[in-house]
């Protein structure tokens, strides 16, 4: 039986916003339908938000959906007509992708144009002027292989992102295989998305494979899909991320979780370089330069072994100096790992042409309801200034302001009160500012982590908080990253970032694990009220309201936690 139009949830708009009413039989069927070619905004309560973008339909059309079936999806669930201009932009759009194509033939990289006119527009941009070698035919260029990545990008800038099928060298063959028990005793159960995602990243034995970014929420373990990719590839590795600490995680990982010896296993970081089958590094390491106008020593680590795979962990924090690398980096399979697309520099075609296109996405709050991550509960508490800190916070000037407001010490008994009020709770306190944490830390009798703590004494309050010995830290921004504290069910954020929605999504992210009874995880963001950190906290909840969840506001004086 065919549904009324009145119970179908979709309501297309000619400004691109598709809404989605979330409480009708057929919501989950329309959800699945136009998922891989709309972009969620933002999922509250009842009506969810998508938009079309070039980007999400390229990436669509990356995954082999075409422009035709986009638009049946949006009319079969459409509740009113959809919009002919959209229907026609959908088409247009999806019809730009891959009309211009790389392969290899006879040996060299070519860029193949789709057709003629095409091909004239291309020759004569001033963006691919120095990107195109000779051209062999009409319609076909040489591309010189160092340039393959600068071309993608000057494509996709000029509205023509080509699709790339020009494939892969080969790396040093490295046999690796996940373990069917931990190291631990533990049995590895590998989660179902987890080896879809890293299935939809490799898709063997096909062209479009390889290369590309897999989304998922914090505490979903993007570490385990890495780990699945790096078997289905079988070669030697270069992992990158955020910190040393992520390095540790990743090194915990590989050995408790495959058959890879330790001595496979190598760091190279500011405290050891060396290079091994499989070689950690960090963001950090390869942006280190000796002086502001020499080069970056550290980026002869790409070279440094025949890489069959290389791993961005946190790829929405891949530093700009890294992108010019990875521009020459396109030979190498690629796979970027990330809980956001979201930038705040706004170079998210950027990943998509460099890195690759998105091969699998699942939306948080679903993970949630299925129990691979904990329910989360997210609190606003709004405190006063006194009366000489609001006269010092109106005559100073707006960057000071923000400080002023976060470091109210004002908040030090809203984080006491929470804190009493949660005794038995693996808790983190994390902030900004280490004047401000030190205090609390004096304060509370935590022991604190920041960036000048040792890496030892760093990894060893780490491993007390795991098994209980430690319930409680406060964290710097080190927080923010790649740390495997899974234990954690309370997070109090005293102080941020400006409005870096990124940074929101991460430090949820790092109570996000699920617990062993059920619990909730409780996440508090302490904010001065009637201050421009209150504004700034708006913007940066913005992503994670997007994902569905809401932010309870307690006003100081009232509940407390």
């Amino acid at each position: 039986m065919i549904a009324s139009d009145a119970a179908l949830p979709l309501i297309v708009q000619s400004d691109r916003t598709i809404l989605l009413e979330t409480h009708g039989p057929l919501a989950a069927a329309a959800r699945d339908a136009i998922a891989p070619f709309a972009e969620l905004v933002k999922s509250p309560e009842h009506i969810h938000t998508y938009r079309l973008t070039p980007l999400s339909i390229w990436n669509a059309r990356s995954a082999g959906l075409g422009g035709a079936a986009m638009v049946d999806a949006l009319r079969r669930y459409a509740k009113y007509p959809v919009p002919e201009s959209i229907a026609t932009e959908i088409e247009e759009l999806a019809g730009r992708y891959g009309r211009a194509t790389l392969r290899r033939r006879d040996g060299d990289l070519v860029l193949e144009v789709r057709d003629l006119s095409l091909a004239e527009e291309l020759s004569r941009d001033k963006r691919l002027a120095d990107l195109l070698a000779a051209r062999l035919a009409p319609t076909l260029f040489r591309v010189p292989p160092e340039r393959r990545g600068l071309l993608k990008q000057a494509l996709v800038a000029a509205g023509y992102p080509a699709e790339d099928l020009a494939g892969y060298v080969a790396g040093e063959r490295l046999p690796i295989r996940l373990r069917e028990r931990c190291a631990s005793g533990a049995p590895l159960n590998v989660r179902p998305y987890q080896r879809e995602a890293a299935e939809a990243f490799h898709q063997r034995g096909s062209e479009r494979g390889g290369s590309g970014v897999i989304v998922l929420p914090c505490g979903a373990g993007k570490t385990i899909v890495g780990l699945a990719a790096m078997e289905a590839v079988g070669e030697t590795t270069l992992v990158l991320c955020t910190n040393r600490t992520a390095v540790k995680q990743w090194q915990r990982e590989l050995l408790d979780k495959t058959d890879l010896a330790a001595d496979a296993i190598a760091e190279y970081t500011g405290e050891r370089k060396e290079v091994g089958p499989v070689t950690i590094s960090t963001y950090q390491i390869l942006t280190h330069r000796p002086g502001r106008d020499e080069e970056f020593p550290h980026f002869a680590l790409f070279n440094a072994r025949p890489w069959g795979l290389i791993i961005y962990d946190e790829v929405h924090l891949l530093p700009a100096p890294v992108f010019r690398i990875t521009a020459g980096l396109q030979a190498r399979r690629r796979l970027g790992l990330t809980a956001t697309l979201v930038r705040e520099d706004g170079r998210e075609e950027d990943v998509f042409a460099l890195i690759g296109p998105k091969r699998y996405d699942v939306p948080w709050r679903d993970l949630e309801r299925q129990g691979w991550i904990a329910e989360a509960v997210c609190t606003e508490i709004r405190v006063p200034l006194d009366p000489a800190r609001r006269m010092e916070y109106a005559l100073a000037e707006k960057r000071a302001q923000f400080r002023i407001a976060a470091e109210n010490p004002a908040k030090t008994d809203v984080v006491r009160s929470i804190v009493e009020r949660a005794p038995a709770s693996r808790l983190l306190v994390i902030g900004e500012y280490i004047a401000q944490l030190e205090g609390l830390a004096r304060t509370l009798g935590f022991p604190l982590v920041t960036g000048k703590t040792p890496q030892p004494l760093r990894e060893d309050l780490f491993a007390r908080f795991r098994t209980g010995e430690v319930g409680q830290l406060i964290l710097s921004r080190v927080g923010n990253f790649s740390l495997d504290l899974p234990e954690a069910e309370t997070l109090i954020q005293v102080s941020g970032t400006f409005g870096s929605r990124q940074e929101e999504a991460q430090r949820l992210g790092r109570i996000l694990r699920p617990k062993a009874d059920g619990r909730q995880a409780r996440f508090f963001t302490i904010v001065s009220r009637e201050t421009r950190e209150e504004d700034f906290a708006r913007h940066r909840q913005l992503f994670l309201t997007e994902q569905g969840y809401a932010y309870r506001i307690e006003i100081a004086g009232g509940d407390g936690g």
